[in-house]
C-alpha cells in the first residue's frame, strides 16, 4: 500500500468522480482508476460503487476513508511541523516554568519576543521543579525557567539567568511594617505562611530561617503566590518571597521589607534537554533570553 494510493483514493472519495479527481490530481484517470484497483484488491474488498457517472464509497470504504484522512491529516501536521521545526520565525515555542515567574516576567518577555517574531506560538506549562525537570527530559516542552538552577544534571543543561532577592512581607499592621530592612531573626516570634513541601522556595526560606537562628512556626501552607501573599496582608502570618512575586493583583497588598541578615536570595535557570536539538524557533528564544537577561543585570 502506498501513499499515493491512499492519496488518490481521498480525492475521488471526496469528488464521487474519477475524471474529476484525475484532473484535480493533474494525472490521467487511467492512472487513478489503476491505484484505486491495485487498493481494492490488496484489501480485498470494494471501496466504491458505480451510480451512472458517479462513485460512492461502499460501508467498507466510508469506514476505511474516515481513517485514511485522519492519516493524511496527521502527515500534514507533521510536514509542518518539520518545517517550523526549520524556521525560527515561525512554529510554536514549548515553555515551562514555576508560577511565581508567571506573574510579570513570563508575560513581559513573551511580549517582548513576539515584537520581533510576531508569527511565533507558545504553549506554556507551569510546574514545580521535579515537574519542570521531568517535562524537559520527556520532551514535553523544549525550554524551562527552574529554580533553584541545577547546576549539574545528567538530562539537562543550561544557565543560570538570574539571582533573585527575596524580600520579608508583613501585614500591614506589623511593628516592623514601616522599617526598610530588617534582620530575620526579629521575625523568629512570628508565624509564617510557606509554600507547600515540594515547592523550591519552601526549602530556601526554611534554610534562611535556620541560619537566623530559629525554626519558623508555620500557621498556614499554600501552593500559589497569591495565596500566600493575600493571607499575609489578611493578618494571617509572615513570608518570604521573590520581588517579582509581589507585583499587584488585588488592593489587599502586604508590607515588603528588605532583609539585610542574611541575605536571602533564588537562582533562576533556563534549561533544556542535554542530548537533543531545540527547534530553531526555540533556538531563536533561547538566544534572545540570554541576551535579555544580560542586558538587564548591567
Amino acid at each position: 500500500m502506498e501513499l499515493r494510493q491512499l492519496l488518490y483514493f481521498v480525492k475521488v472519495a471526496q469528488k464521487e468522480h474519477v475524471t474529476k479527481a484525475a484532473e484535480e490530481l493533474h494525472v490521467a484517470q487511467s492512472a487513478v482508476s489503476r491505484q484505486i484497483h491495485q487498493l481494492e484488491q490488496e484489501l480485498g474488498v470494494d471501496l466504491f460503487i458505480q451510480k451512472g457517472r458517479n462513485v460512492h464509497l461502499t460501508a467498507v470504504g466510508q469506514l476505511f476513508c474516515s481513517r485514511v484522512e485522519a492519516i493524511i491529516k496527521d502527515l500534514e501536521l507533521a510536514v509542518n511541523e518539520v518545517h517550523e521545526f526549520l524556521d525560527p520565525e515561525q512554529g510554536e515555542i514549548r515553555l515551562g516554568f514555576p508560577h511565581s515567574l508567571g506573574i510579570h516576567l513570563i508575560p513581559s518577555i513573551v511580549a517582548e519576543f513576539r515584537k520581533l517574531y510576531p508569527n511565533v506560538k507558545f504553549r506554556f506549562k507551569q510546574g514545580m521543579f521535579p515537574s519542570l525537570i521531568r517535562d524537559v527530559t520527556m520532551a514535553e516542552v523544549d525550554l524551562a525557567f527552574i529554580s533553584p538552577f541545577p547546576e549539574s544534571h545528567d538530562q539537562v543543561v543550561g544557565n543560570l539567568v538570574l539571582t533573585e532577592e527575596l524580600v520579608a512581607i508583613l501585614p500591614p499592621s506589623h511593628p516592623l511594617a514601616q522599617e526598610e530592612t530588617i534582620h530575620l531573626s526579629q521575625l523568629k516570634e512570628d508565624k509564617f505562611i510557606l509554600f507547600s513541601k515540594g515547592y523550591s522556595l519552601r526549602p530556601i526560606v526554611w534554610q534562611a530561617c535556620l541560619e537566623a537562628g530559629f525554626s519558623p512556626k508555620i500557621a498556614f501552607e499554600g501552593e500559589e503566590t497569591d495565596t500566600i501573599r493575600g493571607l499575609v496582608a489578611a493578618g494571617m502570618g509572615v513570608s518570604l518571597l521573590p520581588e517579582m512575586a509581589l507585583f499587584q493583583t488585588n488592593l489587599l497588598q502586604p508590607a515588603r521589607v528588605r532583609i539585610s541578615n542574611p541575605r536571602v536570595t533564588r537562582t533562576i535557570g533556563l534549561i533544556h534537554r542535554s542530548d537533543d536539538k531545540l527547534p530553531l524557533v526555540a533556538q531563536s528564544f533561547r538566544k534572545f533570553l540570554l541576551e535579555y537577561f544580560a542586558s538587564a543585570s548591567k
